[in-house]
């Protein structure tokens, strides 16, 4: 008998049966649009591999119902106006081979993007209202016409049409969700319109029951229309998001309003609420990073099941089965799962068949999905074949070779995994007596727990392929060559930077204070501004620190870009919310007995400090590479050893390493 055998008992959603309560959440094709406006091959590809691993409900990503509209670019989103024959072409069969596995499909349609347009991506600007772009206040969206509004109730009910001949088993409108177009429309302080699309909840919700009803009207009433639907946008103000657990007044749609319109919605006509929390203006909310707790849209969801008495999908990081389970009946009626998707297209199998301790978690980094868009087609930061399945997948070595790989960390345990998996003999050597490296120390933070998961996979993964792990095994030039490998992997990480002070003081690294090698006082000062420095003073302000930030350039965390937009705003938003203290265009320049001294710009002063953690970045540990480089066999050196960057690009570079041995 099945372990969670409730995940997997089936449920209708108005006429149409969905075989399980698993569903894949939407999430943006970007990127994987063809030459007509289709789904390319690799996004057809990507979909089915999830129906084939027990996925009950599929929801695709966004697709535009009219590009004209804002001028998106014509390789920008999918669109089934664009040209309908080639795009029923591109889905017919990709739908075919979904319901082969018995699994459905929905096809996710948007109005638009209003004032959340990234700048540059479309050439006209519209909104409910005259507004500024959420990104760039420069730039003015006008208000839409009464004719442009009415035009773009019809392109959805001509999407939707196409989408049924297209063989899609139901489509799902975008939305009053996440700040997007309709969303703008629904919430009174983007949209101060005086007609009928403006004004009252009903008036700023016409859109979205027009909508409804038009497809409804072409599609027939049995034909399953889901609402993407954020009960409460968690905005303070613009550009301004509220914390979990912070108080605020509510600027946008707040609880009661979020009841009042999901009545509304349904009573239009739509089957089945998929429901979040958020705008563009609290976009972690939407796109929750790590910081946040497990099952965090439960709230919503169970608020609005006593108030209407359609399904129910809700997402919100319910990765442990036993919460899922928990949350049917209570919060919604079924479990969807997205970024765990991209990390592990096997995941809900994994959950049926009770493999969890198999199960590539997603950290939580949005480095690989959201991170690249702009830049390149959505991926994942665990999962490198993730939205290129057939053709970046793993194929058998045709000559089987001894590998012996040098190191633990996150790239070492990838290139051992994949070199395993195409059959190859590996021998992985590790120094310490713990798999993880640098990751071992990140982990620590209860908000980091994801990456604790990441490495117990990997642990689990070499069991499995065999792979032939030695700790406590320092390698050097001889020993490598006692191994008689055909490669050598050199894998050796990286080591924290430290800082030399003048005064009283000494310095200690993060790494040393989250692995509880040292001890800290009360009174904090970190020196470094970057991702570890700042988690890290997060956490110990977590724990009833009084910390400090000192950093020297204009911005921390390395400004804007650095970091995907969510959990650099969020992060930034929990700093303040924990009274952190952040001083930028700073240094420290002397310590003293319980205080340091700082100049920032033209100012100096003391801080209070009984602890001084230096947090100034990694120094490449790429000795050993240089020692074994000359033999006469092939040594490739990845990872930190050979550029200090970020898990994504430890694992992607060692799979396509290990993909080629």
């Amino acid at each position: 008998m099945l372990k969670y055998k409730e995940l997997f008992e089936p449920i209708q959603i108005n006429k149409l049966r969905i075989k399980n309560k698993t569903s894949m959440a939407p999430m943006g094709p970007v990127g994987y649009v063809d030459a007509y406006g289709g789904f390319n091959q690799r996004i057809q590809d990507y979909y089915v591999e999830r129906a084939k691993n027990d996925v009950g409900l599929i929801i695709t990503g966004i697709c535009s119902v009219d590009m004209q509209g804002e001028g998106i670019p014509a390789n920008g989103l999918p669109s089934p106006t664009s040209n309908p024959l080639a795009f029923i072409h591109s889905t017919y069969q990709m739908n075919e081979r979904i319901h082969a596995y018995d699994a459905k499909i929905f096809l996710q349609l948007t109005g638009g993007l209003g004032r959340s347009a990234l700048p540059g991506f479309v050439s006209k600007t519209i909104a409910p209202s005259e507004q500024e772009n959420r990104f760039n206040p420069s730039i003015i969206h006008r208000e839409m016409t009464k004719e442009e509004i009415k035009t773009l109730i019809q392109k959805f009910a001509m999407s939707a049409a196409i989408a049924k001949k297209a063989g899609f088993d139901g489509v799902e409108v975008h939305a009053v969700h996440e700040g997007y177009l309709l969303d703008q429309f629904a919430i009174s302080f983007f949209n101060k319109r005086t007609d009928e699309f403006g004004g009252s909840l009903e008036n700023r919700l016409r859109i979205s029951t027009e909508i409804v009803k038009g497809i409804k009207k072409v599609c027939g009433p049995d034909f399953p229309v889901s609402l993407r639907y954020s009960m409460k946008s968690c905005m303070k103000g613009l550009r301004q998001g509220g914390l979990p657990g912070e108080e605020y007044v509510e600027v946008g749609k707040d609880i009661e309003e979020g009841i009042e319109a999901a009545k509304i919605l349904v009573n239009a006509g739509y089957d089945v609420l998929n429901v979040d929390a958020g705008t563009y203006d609290s976009w972690y909310w939407n796109h929750p990073p790590t910081y946040f707790e497990d099952g965090m849209y439960r709230e919503f969801g169970e608020i609005l099941k006593k108030h209407v008495d359609v399904p129910i999908i809700l997402a919100g990081r319910m990765d442990d089965p036993t919460m899922a389970i928990d949350a049917l009946g209570k919060s919604c009626d079924i479990v969807s799962y997205g970024r765990p998707l991209l990390a592990d297209p096997e995941f809900v199998s994994k959950i049926k068949y009770d493999r969890l301790d198999e199960i590539r978690p997603c950290v939580g980094c949005h480095e690989g999905c959201l991170g690249r868009i702009g830049n390149a087609p959505v991926s994942c930061a665990v999962n490198p074949s993730c939205g290129r399945e057939q053709i970046y997948g793993l194929t058998p070595a045709i000559q089987k070779k001894k590998v012996l790989v040098v190191g633990g960390g996150m790239a070492g345990m990838e290139v051992a995994r994949v070199s395993a998996l195409r059959g190859h003999s590996v021998v992985l050597c590790e120094k310490s007596d713990r798999l993880g490296g640098n990751l071992i120390p990140g982990s620590v933070p209860h908000f980091k727990r994801y990456d604790r998961k990441l490495i117990a996979y990997y642990e689990r993964q070499l069991e499995l392929l065999g792979v032939e792990v030695k700790f406590d095994t320092v390698i050097d030039r001889e020993s490598a060559a006692a191994f008689n490998a055909d490669v050598i992997i050199t894998a050796t990480g990286s080591t924290p930077r430290s800082l030399t002070l003048p005064g009283t003081q000494t310095t200690v690294t993060a790494d040393q204070v989250l692995l509880e090698q040292v001890s800290v006082g009360e009174n904090i000062v970190v020196i470094g501004g970057g991702l570890v420095g700042c988690e890290t003073a997060l956490w110990l302000a977590q724990k009833g620190k009084k910390v400090a930030v000192v950093e020297l350039l204009p911005e921390i965390l390395g400004g804007h870009d650095a970091l995907p937009h969510m959990n650099h705003d969020m992060l930034i938003d929990l700093l303040k919310f924990h009274h952190v203290d952040v001083y930028k265009k700073a240094s420290v320049f002397n310590t003293k007995d319980g205080s340091v001294e700082v100049k920032q710009m033209e100012e100096s002063f003391d801080l209070a400090a009984d602890t001084i953690i230096t947090s100034i970045g990694y120094a490449e540990n790429d000795r050993l590479f240089a020692d074994l480089e000359n033999l006469d066999i092939p040594v490739h050196n990845i990872g930190d050893s050979s550029k200090v960057h970020n898990i994504m690009y430890a694992i992607w570079d060692s799979y396509e390493l290990a993909k080629n041995l």
